[in-house]
């Protein structure tokens, strides 16, 4: 085994790969706000590891440690929830309501989609729950029955276009309450859609938290009739 092999191996090569990866994303961010660092970071390793022929498997060992810090970055959320605390009152059911109809929404407009383009029925219990937190949407995806490895792609997959054209569509539909933004977004594109108003209001990321655990908690709920129907 070489040097380089030994490099690759190593999962120091995964956490730097996507420590530089990112960094070099949030640049290109500054200068064009459009583009997610988080797609930038993933497409690019992408398409570094296919260019290179580095197996996945090498990449893994690294990106596993970065993948760990998930959950602290998550529960972390919660600091902003507290200071969004005092907006919330008087106005949790309606949230509730809203993170309710919204994921019903979400796996009916997946279940006709599926439909019109002729889905199988592995992609259909793969995608139903692509609106929840990935490490829940990846176990929804197994016990339904369908991929779970598909689950977690169409996941992460739904937060960033999520991110990145959520709150556009928002403004477009004149949403500009930090409740109606933040309820959509958190409902719709969890995590990442989070992350990416947190960066732009506090108050609005606070109450997408909620809304992403609130989706966490009701997207599994919803799934029980829809395994029995299916």
């Amino acid at each position: 085994m070489t040097k380089l092999d030994l490099m690759v191996s190593s999962p120091l090569f995964g956490v730097a790969l996507t420590v530089g990866f990112y960094a070099i994303a949030q640049l290109l961010n500054r200068r064009w706000t459009w583009l997610h660092p988080l797609f930038l970071t993933a497409g690019g390793m992408i398409v570094f590891l296919a260019l290179t022929g580095i197996p996945y498997a090498d990449y893994k060992a690294g990106g596993d440690i970065v993948g760990f810090f998930l959950g602290p970055a998550t529960v972390a959320l919660a600091v902003p929830l507290y200071e969004s605390m005092k907006r919330l009152k008087g106005k949790v059911r309606a949230v509730i309501v809203g993170v309710t109809v919204g994921s019903a929404s979400g796996m009916l407009a997946v279940y006709l989609l599926t439909l019109v383009l002729g889905a199988s029925r592995d992609t259909l219990l793969s995608m139903l729950p692509k609106s929840a937190t990935s490490p829940i949407a990846i176990e929804l995806a197994r016990q339904l029955g369908g991929t779970p490895e598909l689950g977690g792609v169409f996941a992460v997959l739904t937060g960033l276009l999520g991110s990145m054209l959520g709150p556009a569509f928002l403004r477009f539909a004149r949403v500009r309450s930090d409740i109606g933004i933040g309820t959509a977004v958190g409902t719709a594109s969890h995590g990442i859609g989070t992350a990416r108003l947190i960066r732009e209001s506090v108050a609005q990321g606070g109450i997408s938290g909620f809304a992403m655990s609130l989706s966490s908690i009701i997207t599994p709920i919803l799934c029980i009739p829809v395994q029995w129907w299916l």
